[in-house]
């Protein structure tokens, strides 16, 4: 049974930072793709803010220069490391991890908040 849990979310103010980190258990298998997405509430869509995978690394122009993404393979883990945060960063952000065997899991969740 695999499990992907997330935390580091919280509060914080306008200009601040958070580190948001992912780990994977469980029989997962060897993991190619780690992303880290966010979803507001009342939308459906899930925005992709980072990720890493054999392909490099990426982000969405929303966050390019504030948020570094890093992963450890050894710990099947990715972190998110966000800076210069602002309310538009406030969202339930989710970890998704995909396996060279095209597995993929999510994780619950953990809710970022900005306040002004």
């Amino acid at each position: 049974h695999v499990q992907v849990v997330e935390s580091g979310g919280g509060l914080v103010q306008v200009g601040g930072s958070l580190r948001l980190s992912c780990a994977a258990s469980g029989n997962i298998g060897t993991i190619n793709f780690m992303g880290w997405f966010r979803q507001n509430v009342g939308k459906n869509e899930r925005e992709l803010v980072a990720s890493t995978s054999g392909a490099g690394i990426d982000y969405s122009d929303s966050v390019k220069g504030r948020f570094t993404i890093s992963r450890d393979d050894a710990k099947n883990a990715v972190y998110l490391e966000m800076n210069s945060l602002n309310p538009e960063d406030t969202a339930l952000y989710y970890c998704k991890i995909r396996t060279y065997g095209l597995k993929t899991y999510w994780g619950q969740g953990t809710q970022v908040t900005v306040s002004t």
